[in-house]
């Protein structure tokens, strides 16, 4: 019996449902705010980010209803003092510009993230 990979460290992406993006723009989104988050950690949280790449980069997507919901996971990220990206999109399709769309949180250990993540459901 093969048993599933116990992760250390992941990455959670919020998408808004709201907006009704496609599905090729909601990829191109939500791989903006894994980029961007993930960027921060290198700078501002280096082992965390070293474990997440070497253990194999885990990623979440899971879906929030408004940009108000974004808005409090920035601030519980803020108190919980974990990496973190807003994106805005460019507005070059689907949205018109500055349209809040993801929130990026972590790479961090699994706990952390859980403790303002894991009432989220995956997109």
């Amino acid at each position: 019996m093969i048993s599933a990979r116990q992760f250390k460290y992941k990455q959670v992406i919020a998408v808004r449902t709201d907006l009704g993006m496609s599905k090729g723009k909601t990829a191109v989104q939500v791989a903006h705010g894994a980029i961007s988050a993930a960027e921060r950690a290198r700078v501002t949280k280096q082992e965390e980010w070293r474990a997440w790449m070497g253990e194999g980069q885990k990623k979440v997507a899971v879906k929030v209803e408004s940009e108000e919901e974004i808005m409090e996971l920035r601030r519980q990220a803020i108190t919980h003092g974990l990496p973190h990206a807003i994106i805005r999109d460019a507005g070059m399709t689907e949205l018109p510009p500055g349209t809040l769309t993801v929130i990026g949180i972590g790479p961090a250990k699994v706990e952390a993230i859980d403790k303002v993540t894991k009432d989220l459901k995956l997109l």
